[in-house]
């Protein structure tokens, strides 16, 4: 039986589920910092097709979509809804819970 690192089962469960890669982007979202939302960007964008198919998808340079989606990455919000976009997700503002 074939082995697969945690990485890539969860890119494969990306894959599988959208609504997975939209919860862990918003967990990371709530919970974590900038650095840490490139990371998980770069992670999904692996599930949907890899960088270089996720900048073609949405207009912009490989290169710097890849140093875009890096832990000191700083996308405008015009890339980042153009990723989301491309990923088949969107930037949605909610309350805060009490």
């Amino acid at each position: 039986m074939a082995t697969r690192s945690h990485e890539q089962a969860t890119v494969e469960s990306f894959r599988r589920n959208p609504a997975y890669a939209a919860e862990y982007l918003n967990s990371v979202l709530e919970d974590g910092d900038q650095d840490e939302l490139m990371v998980a960007l770069r992670r999904v964008a692996d599930a949907f097709g890899g960088v270089g198919e996720v900048a073609q998808a949405a207009d912009l340079n490989a290169t710097t979509l890849y140093r875009t989606l890096s832990q000191r990455g700083n996308p405008e919000l015009r890339s980042l809804t153009a990723i989301l976009k491309a990923l088949g997700l969107r930037l949605a503002v909610q309350p805060l819970q009490p």
